[in-house]
């Protein structure tokens, strides 16, 4: 061990800590470490002390990321973030301000909190209504135990927390939004092959042609009579423009130009109303419309 203190020959004394009633021997001694790390400039002797601090709180880091299993989070993969704020902790502590544990504590806690926080959650959610969650999922494990195992109510919750029912119902709300339901799982145990995804519907194009159709009214109405009749029979009659032409006994090259300036007409109306009548006199594909 490249430290001060192993260069007497001697490893970083570990004191028993007292906390909760048990005695934790995971808190070395290692004020001397801290004091020569702050005076040391960037390079290998500054790593190698850094390291070694390192390794002898990690038990602490690892006893810590231990409160928080069973969570829905691997084991080793919280020790990974508790390590990860140990070394947060190192490095921004200030020796002569405090014991280094009374500051790596809340750190590494902190860290492994950021952690659900931030990557657990399925959908993400404000950290006021993640606390409101915790709040409510301590309280319904509270009240589950004094009463025998019984699901208890919104208001008894609310009663027990100091929370409205509302705060509690939100709360209820984000407990079913730490994790998801695959949209291929199955809905039931049959061989059918139902699955969730099965249960959502699509996008339905007819209500783009009700809209359409909406948009256009005002500006048909407002077509003269002739102009009105052309495009009855071009886009509900489907007729074609020389029939058309042969039944009003103009030319062919004319009903193209009136279908093409009524359209315009009305398109130009619906948009400045607000509307979108993408098809209104679609002549580029099937002929049919939605005027």
């Amino acid at each position: 061990m490249l430290v001060e203190t192993s260069a007497q020959g001697s490893a970083p004394s570990t004191r028993p800590r007292v906390s909760g009633g048990r005695v934790h021997n995971d808190a070395p001694d290692t004020a001397a470490d801290f004091a020569r790390l702050a005076t040391l400039p960037e390079g290998p002797e500054r790593d190698l002390i850094r390291d070694e601090l390192t390794k002898v709180w990690l038990p602490m880091a690892h006893r810590i990321a231990g409160r928080f299993r069973n969570r829905g989070e691997s084991l080793e993969d919280l020790r990974q973030v508790a390590a990860l704020g140990l070394v947060k902790a190192i490095d921004r502590y200030e020796p002569g301000r405090g014991a280094f544990e009374s500051y790596a504590v809340p750190t590494i806690t902190g860290e492994i909190k950021r952690h659900f926080r931030d990557r657990m959650w399925a959908l993400r959610v404000p950290r006021r209504v993640q606390e409101l969650r915790n709040k409510v999922r301590i309280a319904r494990r509270d009240l589950a135990e004094s009463a025998a195992g019984a699901n208890p109510s919104v208001a008894e919750i609310a009663a027990h927390t100091g929370l409205t029912e509302e705060e509690v119902n939100t709360g209820l709300e984000a407990l079913e939004s730490f994790s998801t339901l695959s949209l291929d799982a199955e809905m039931s145990s049959s061989d059918d092959g139902f699955s969730l995804a099965d249960t959502i519907g699509g996008c339905d194009e007819a209500y783009d042609v009700v809209i359409d159709r909406e948009a256009a009214k005002e500006g048909l109405r407002r077509l003269p009579e002739r102009e009105r009749a052309i495009l009855y029979m071009r886009f509900f009659e489907d007729m074609t423009q020389s029939r058309i032409a042969d039944q009003l006994g103009i030319s062919q090259m004319h009903v193209s130009r009136l279908i093409s300036r009524c359209c315009a007409r009305i398109r130009d109306e619906a948009l400045d109303q607000g509307s979108r009548p993408e098809h209104c006199c679609d002549e580029g594909g099937s002929g049919r419309t939605t005027v």
